[in-house]
Parts: C-alpha cells; sequence; structure tokens
C-alpha cells in the first residue's frame, strides 16, 4: 500500500466551501500514478499506463479547514490486461472522505491499443500482493 500526504489548497474549493468533486481525481491521480512507479516502475516503463475507469464514492466533504489529506493506494487484482486498484482519501481524524475503485491498463505505445501484463509486470504485483512474514 502506498499512503500520500496531499495539501488541500485554496483552488481546490468551490463555490459552497468545500472541495470540488473533481479535485477527488486528482488526489487520486497522485497516489496512484506513484503507486503505478513504485511497482512496476523497476520493471517496465510506466509511461505506457492508462486509466481505464475510476468510480468514487463520496462519503464526507473537505474543507479548507482539513488542511491535508492521507490518501491510499493498493492492489486489490490484478487481470489478464488490467490491475485493479482500491484507493481512500483520509481526512485527518482518520474518517473516510471517499472510496474509489480505478482500473489500469498497459498500452502498446505503436498501436495505441491495450496489452497483456508482461510475467515481470505481474511478477512485480504479484510479490507486492504475497503476504510478508
Amino acid at each position: 500500500m502506498l499512503e500520500r500526504t496531499i495539501a488541500i489548497r485554496w483552488r481546490d474549493m468551490d463555490a459552497y466551501g468545500h472541495v470540488n468533486n473533481a479535485v477527488y481525481l486528482t488526489y487520486l491521480e497522485e497516489a496512484r500514478d506513484a503507486w503505478v512507479q513504485e511497482m512496476l516502475g523497476t520493471v517496465t516503463d510506466t509511461w505506457h499506463f492508462v486509466l481505464a475507469r475510476v468510480a468514487i464514492d463520496y462519503k464526507q466533504e473537505l474543507t479548507q479547514d482539513d488542511e491535508r489529506v492521507l490518501v491510499r493506494c493498493s492492489l486489490a487484482s490484478v487481470g489478464r490486461a488490467s490491475i485493479r486498484t482500491r484507493e481512500e482519501i483520509v481526512r485527518r481524524d482518520g474518517s473516510l472522505s471517499a472510496v474509489a475503485e480505478s482500473v489500469i491498463v498497459p498500452r502498446d505505445p505503436a498501436t495505441l491499443r491495450s496489452r497483456p501484463l508482461t510475467q515481470d509486470e505481474r511478477g512485480a504485483l504479484e510479490r507486492d500482493a504475497a503476504p510478508s512474514g
């Protein structure tokens, strides 16, 4: 699991005084991109992984008074040609502000089409998913 602390900026606010719903995508992206780099950066060019799907369940609003959030990204599952992640945005008091699920796919840079995960990529992801002990 990767965790990233992100400051809530004044520009993240909307007219209602809370973080705009679209900004949650930016918070999630920052953590997800770092997670992909950490998991796969030693075995593949992570530039060729793209977001295919994201779903967000908003649980509790964020305001400027929250100051910062903790964003978590972890592996949920691995498919033949996709990676599913679980992501959370957590307030300073530990409560969930949002829960998300994303699907990331590797893409062939020549054809710009999705491709199956390589054995090296799959191995790196499986090592992360294996229980430590």
